[in-house]
């Protein structure tokens, strides 16, 4: 079988396993977020915080509540990795520095999971189990809690409640991403993950000595990292180390586990709102978007010519051999398309134009599919700028939904789409006009630009996947780029939260003749077509400085 027929075969069945998984989960999350009823261990959480599930919140109480947890978490991680020299199960490993723990602490607290360390290299097992996997799940989940409360702005009228913030938490964690997790885990180990709390030991006979490494409970976290589109390794090689996907089965198993909830909760949009046609408009554009970026990927990782690309199908350099280039070019897809940062190859090493797609993947926004929750917050907002140009283009008031859409919401929804590419673009000047941070670049000209850029656009993207080639354990970019990914992840909530709760006090629009269809495909192509221009028009010069100037010189 040949390595492109291999790699589409693989793409089919993924979206075979997605579309079945579509209806169940969608439907599922939809029951869960509408529920009034809570189970025996929610409540035991409930007291225990002190919270108050059936307290209905306006906007500005369900953002302090966000800010609040998230404050706490950023805290309780950074003391966790500060005391690893003295916590048991430290493996030996001594205490995180400052700019390194305050770093790691922002990245998995933002969903982001950017790593400048080695993790089996730095973190014990109470700092990876009880610190870093731990946020896996509850910065999943406050994601899925902020787009559930736009989707409440779009199906209420005449309130400014959104919900209760710490049910949305709760139930997010307790009823999808840990049964989810729990079975992953199992399948994971089945396929040859490791599971364990082992030390440090030898694995193997190696020229000139052994090789160490230590043990962990890797499926576990690995299940979570790819489910709640997270990305932080265990190992530094991250889903290219076979303790960490085995074969190529839990390779595509993994891809899988990302996409899922994202494409999944736009069913759970349409039936919170009431209209599942509303919902596959949206699973239309992010699929679309999707399927086109895989496909670009894998032409330009297979299209290379010459003997030696020949003989390997494709530009193999930096990618698993067990894996493959269209597997190496369908997960490297999937992980910068939402907020994963996951990798299962080395993404400096892909051709120009595959490293200028992945960038453009993460400024897009990552809203195809997205990550978890944020992906369907960032698309509706998308969906929201998309009405508001076709109401100029008719001279009529935009409305999406139901609501209209009028200058206050658009400059909330004007706001969410500025912050990411202001912070990547002012970071990335920055990093580029000052001495110390050039020096972390082992590449010179577009591809050492594209070092710089793709950190910036990991980071403020929320995504955590590195480019590699860049020393960025450094004060500079442990800090900047913890920065970024605190302000990319809590500023656009903020702006998303005030969106909701403008919509959410409207009273319904009847629809008349004259109002946009956003549930046909005219409206889709006109989405996407929005998405595209908005995000080309933003960083288009950034990027025909790296990746553009790389693969056409190449």
């Amino acid at each position: 079988m040949s390595p492109v027929l291999a790699g589409v075969l693989q793409l089919l069945a993924l979206i075979a396993a997605l579309a079945l998984a579509y209806r169940p989960l969608g439907d599922h999350m939809a029951r869960v977020y509408s529920s009034e009823k809570h189970y025996k261990p929610e409540k035991w959480i409930y007291k225990a915080i002190g919270a108050n599930p059936a307290a209905e919140m306006r906007w500005p109480a369900y953002l302090r509540a966000v800010l609040a947890f998230s404050a706490v978490s950023v805290l309780f991680l950074y003391a966790l990795q500060r005391a690893q020299g003295i916590l048991p199960g430290s493996l030996g490993f001594v205490a995180i520095d400052p700019d390194q723990a305050f770093n790691t602490a922002a990245s998995f607290v933002a969903n982001t999971n950017w790593q400048s360390y080695y993790g089996e290299q730095a973190m014990g097992h109470v700092v990876q189990t009880g610190g870093l996997a731990v946020q896996n799940f509850v910065s999943a989940a406050v994601g899925m809690a902020v787009a559930v409360a736009l989707v409440r702005g779009f199906a209420r009228s005449r309130t400014g409640e959104l919900g209760n913030f710490w049910a949305d938490l709760v139930r997010g964690t307790v009823r999808i991403l840990l049964p989810i997790s729990v079975v992953g885990a199992i399948v994971l180990v089945a396929c040859g993950a490791i599971q364990n709390f082992a030390g440090i030991h030898e694995v193997g006979q190696f020229t000139g000595g052994t090789q160490q490494w230590n043990g962990g409970a890797v499926a576990s976290q690995e299940v979570i990292k790819e489910l709640g589109t997270n990305g932080g390794g265990y190992f530094n090689a991250n889903s290219a180390h076979p303790f960490e996907n085995p074969n190529p089965f839990s390779n595509l198993f993994e891809i899988f586990l990302i996409l899922v909830i994202p494409f999944a909760l736009t069913r759970t949009f349409g039936r919170m709102v009431g209209n599942l046609r509303q919902g596959y408009a949206i699973l239309a554009t992010m699929a679309t978007i999707w399927i086109g970026f895989t496909a670009l990927m894998m032409w330009t990782e297979f299209a290379h010519h010459g003997p030696a690309f020949d003989v390997a199908g494709g530009a193999m350099e930096g990618k698993e051999t067990r894996f493959g280039v269209g597997a190496s070019a369908i997960f490297s897809v999937a992980t910068t398309l939402t907020s994963t940062g996951a990798v299962n190859s080395f993404h400096s090493s892909y051709t120009g134009l595959g490293g200028g797609i992945q960038l453009l993947g993460m400024q897009l926004g990552e809203i195809a599919p997205g990550g978890v929750g944020s992906g369907l917050y960032g698309m509706l907002i998308m969906a929201i700028i998309a009405v508001f140009i076709a109401g100029l283009m008719v001279g009529r008031t935009p409305e999406y939904l139901g609501k209209k859409i009028g200058t206050r919401e658009i400059k909330f929804a004007a706001c969410y789409i500025l912050i990411t590419p202001a912070l990547v673009l002012g970071f990335t000047a920055a990093a580029m006009a000052l001495d110390t941070p050039a020096d972390s670049m082992t590449n010179t000209g577009a591809h050492g630009f594209s070092e710089i850029l793709y950190a910036y656009t990991s980071g403020a993207n929320n995504n955590g996947s590195a480019f590699a080639g860049l020393n960025a354990d450094t004060q500079w970019f442990n800090s900047t780029i913890g920065i970024a990914m605190l302000l990319g992840r809590f500023l656009p909530m903020v702006f998303v939260l005030a969106l909701a709760g403008s919509l959410a006090e409207q009273k319904p629009v009847p629809e008349t003749a004259g109002t946009l269809r956003t549930d046909k495909p005219l409206y889709t192509g006109l989405l996407v077509g929005t998405i595209l221009i908005v995000t080309g028009l933003t960083y288009f010069p950034a990027l025909a400085l790296g990746p553009l100037a790389e693969g056409l010189a190449s």
